[in-house]
């Protein structure tokens, strides 16, 4: 008979629950967003959407309503009660035995989780440390899919170091982008960040992030600059959804702006706190 092993439990494979047959399981075959909340209210639900859907239609996953998503993620936030919140989802392509071809009109799995913030200003006090790790990842990056083994590995690797945050290099020697953040430098008053392609992730925060910098005068560079660049940079930080402005002290064991939170990276959290009130 066909069967199946849950650790030592033996039973027969037409006795499985669906969620074992999930193609994000077996393949990463998905999409998903992680939204914020911000003193009770949802941040960005409508450019993080957009992204999903752009992402659902990349990958070729049919059969969702977007809008549909949207009441779900309302009325789970709603249910919950959790002013400050990290609200992930998920879609996968479906369930099904494992084979990389399946029926085209299979159904895809939703999956939600919402969970509380924790309070992040000691670390926007104090700053982090990152260490620069080889960027192993696929080259559709700008796909938010469910392949994150390659960030798994770096965010480990940087842990293993003491540091926050895995900063990831490509094969010509450049910075791309945070293992899981964006990733910027202030030089002067010039804000500089890799330029969006497909090894990057166009992400919401950022978009922001450069927003709120034309509203404090800052110029914006959208150039490739190397670890040995940034070291020369008068202020770092990274930029996510859950924690917004994040200041970098330590780049690859390097001091960076005397080990102090910069005047421009402060100022840059404060600008997007107002745009998620």
């Amino acid at each position: 008979m066909q069967m199946a092993m849950i650790d030592d439990k033996i039973l027969p494979l037409d006795e499985l629950e669906a969620v074992y047959f999930d193609r994000g399981l077996y393949f990463g075959d998905g999409i998903y967003e992680v939204l914020r909340s911000y003193d009770g209210k949802i941040f960005a639900m409508d450019e993080h959407l957009h992204r999903f859907t752009n992402g659902l239609a990349a990958i070729e996953i049919g059969g969702v309503d977007i809008e549909t998503i949207r009441s779900r993620i309302k009325t789970a936030f709603e249910k919950c009660h959790i002013a400050n919140a990290k609200i992930y989802f998920h879609i996968t392509r479906g369930s099904a035995q494992r084979n990389h071809i399946c029926d085209a009109n299979l159904k895809p799995n939703f999956f939600l989780t919402i969970t509380e913030l924790a309070d992040d200003s000691e670390t926007k006090r104090n700053g982090i440390a990152v260490s620069t790790h080889p960027d192993l990842r696929w080259k559709r990056c700008d796909i938010k899919s469910l392949n994150l083994l390659a960030n798994v590995l770096a965010r480990r690797d940087a842990d293993r170091k003491g540091c926050d945050e895995a900063i990831l290099v490509n094969e010509s020697g450049f910075i791309t982008e945070g293992a899981a953040s964006s990733f910027f430098a202030l030089f002067g008053k010039t804000l500089q960040t890799t330029p969006l392609a497909g090894n990057i992730l166009p992400s919401v925060t950022r978009r922001f992030v450069i927003k709120a910098a034309k509203n404090i005068g800052l110029k914006l560079s959208e150039k490739s600059f190397t670890p040995a660049q940034v070291i020369c940079a008068d202020e770092l930080f990274i930029a996510v959804t859950t924690k917004g402005v994040v200041p970098v002290i330590k780049f690859d064991g390097n001091t960076i702006g005397g080990s102090k939170t910069g005047k421009y990276t402060k100022l840059l959290d404060q600008e997007l706190c107002l745009f998620m009130k």
